[in-house]
């Protein structure tokens, strides 16, 4: 299975990706066991697995009984090195453009070469973006960094060509975990417009008419997570 090429080819088909986010601080087995019947019963085409903070130690457990019990590509989402396992089918290898931290621009990069090496994760270099939502999120604690004003598409869109310039395959427009505003729709357009690699955005996406609009903005795929995890039922 090669990740980036099938989501490449969603783009010529124009076909619409949807990824769920897991959460492994917020999951355990038991839990998990909730939700994979739900996963396989909705349009989902990805699951992505990881968090801000997690420092647990049942993160293979979760990717195995994910791979047990669906069928849907596992791409790790990782806060940071200690949050990859080669149980996982790829990896969003993270640089968060939008900071200025440089343990988020280089530095998690470079401690995870030794853990990647002894695995046969596909790594697919992704541009990070954060922008403002109404709220701190677990994002911009964590990383210690100011997200992006949300009114300023023009920044955005520059600073998501500037990623894709420098290598990055995908860009990721994220309002962060618990954002009170997603992304904007205009600014989800003019960054869409500028960029000719994949754009995935998510954050703050609490309904499917939200979905759609992402999508119809020029998202390749829309990542929902805090919306799943506090209703199993949402894509009912």
């Amino acid at each position: 299975m090669n990740l980036y090429q099938t989501i490449i080819t969603a783009v010529k088909e124009r076909k619409q990706l949807l990824a769920i986010l897991l959460d492994p601080d917020k999951l355990d087995l038991e839990r998990l066991s909730t939700f994979i019947p739900k996963i396989n019963q909705s349009s989902a085409t990805h699951l992505l697995v990881g968090g801000s903070s997690f420092e647990g130690n049942h993160l293979d457990a979760i990717i195995k009984e994910l791979k047990k019990s669906t069928r849907l590509p596992i791409v790790l989402f990782p806060g940071n090195p200690k949050q990859i396992s080669r149980e996982a089918d790829g990896i969003l290898f993270l640089q968060l453009l939008s900071g200025r931290n440089p343990d988020y621009l280089i530095e998690h990069q470079i401690n995870a070469v030794p853990i990647l090496e002894k695995t046969t994760l596909e790594i697919i270099s992704t541009g990070y973006i954060l922008i403002e939502s109404g709220c701190e999120t677990s994002v911009e604690r964590v990383s210690r960094t100011i997200p992006l004003d949300r009114k300023n598409c023009e920044y955005a869109a520059q600073t998501a060509k500037a990623g894709e310039l420098i290598g990055n395959k995908l860009i990721y427009l994220e309002a962060g975990s618990g954002a009170q505003q997603p992304v904007p729709l205009e600014m989800i357009a003019a960054v869409a417009e500028r960029i000719s690699v994949p754009l995935i955005v998510g954050g703050g996406i609490r309904s499917k008419i939200r979905i759609e609009e992402a999508f119809a903005a020029g998202a390749t795929m829309v990542v929902v997570g805090t919306a799943f995890e506090n209703d199993i039922n949402f894509f009912d």
